[in-house]
């Protein structure tokens, strides 16, 4: 009789259900997310129009559910608190530079001109990338969780699956994702951390061979790498990844077959 009224008892104890906006919030993140994937593991033909889709979808969850200018770290309140972040960052990046120039691995476009050239897409693709992991893929975890802890750890993997197959990428942008939203949590500041990841990712860029790092191409275009490639110094055909949390194509860029973080 006991167990009867105990196993009657159970049943009737509704289960716990994803409420209507957190419900909201898993659609936006995997469809959006799904997307990026498709984009980097599809041929260059199919490339295009997913690359759209993920650019409209996500452009278009984050305008109906935008979370405001400070949440996003696009207005922080204080921004010089987060300024000795990209000292940490320069100084990790000399360390890198000078065991390269005693390895003679460091390749760099020689000039201002031609560094700048090479490079400012992909620095503003770094911030873009930033806010995709924080805006679009964090903040959405932080809502869908239980815990901070579990938010943090899922974009991060998140991140890092992205950066797949490339085993160099996918655990540096696993340490970068950790650390970067826990800084992001901490500061809010997004332009900080997307300094920090121009310089982390041109560092890696100029420091590590390219028949090591594939000269930094993940998904299909890390598969598709030609064994005799050369070195790419200058590193300006490349599309940038992201992400999170990332989109395979930047738009300032001139090929959407390859990626980088």
């Amino acid at each position: 009789m006991f167990c009867e009224s105990d196993s009657s008892a159970v049943a009737s104890i509704p289960r716990p259900s994803l409420s209507p906006s957190r419900r909201r919030d898993l659609l936006e993140l995997t469809t959006g997310y799904g997307l990026i994937l498709l984009v980097l593991w599809t041929p260059r033909y199919f490339q295009r129009p997913l690359y759209l889709a993920a650019v409209a979808w996500i452009l278009l969850v984050t305008i109906l559910s935008f979370d405001g200018w400070a949440i996003t770290g696009l207005r922080p309140s204080r921004p010089s608190r987060s300024l000795w972040t990209l000292g940490g960052a320069l100084l990790l990046a000399s360390i890198a530079i000078v065991f390269a120039l005693k390895l003679r691995t460091l390749h760099h476009p020689h000039g201002t001109a031609p560094f700048i050239k090479a490079f400012w897409g992909y620095a503003l693709w770094s911030l873009v990338q930033q806010f995709l992991l924080q805006c679009f893929v964090l903040l959405r975890l932080l809502r869908i969780l239980p815990s901070q802890r579990a938010a943090i750890a899922a974009a991060a993997g998140l991140f890092a699956t992205a950066h797949l197959p490339n085993p160099l990428l996918t655990v540096i942008t696993l340490i970068w994702g950790f650390a970067a939203c826990m800084l992001f949590l901490r500061y809010r500041n997004l332009y900080t951390l997307g300094l920090m990841h121009a310089i982390f990712g041109i560092s890696l860029a100029i420091t590590v061979p390219g028949p090591v790092s594939r000269n930094m191409r993940v998904g299909l275009g890390y598969l598709r790498y030609p064994s005799t490639h050369g070195l790419h110094l200058s590193q300006s055909d490349h599309t940038v990844s992201t992400e999170a949390c990332v989109i395979a194509a930047a738009p300032t860029l001139r090929s959407a077959r390859h990626a980088r973080p």
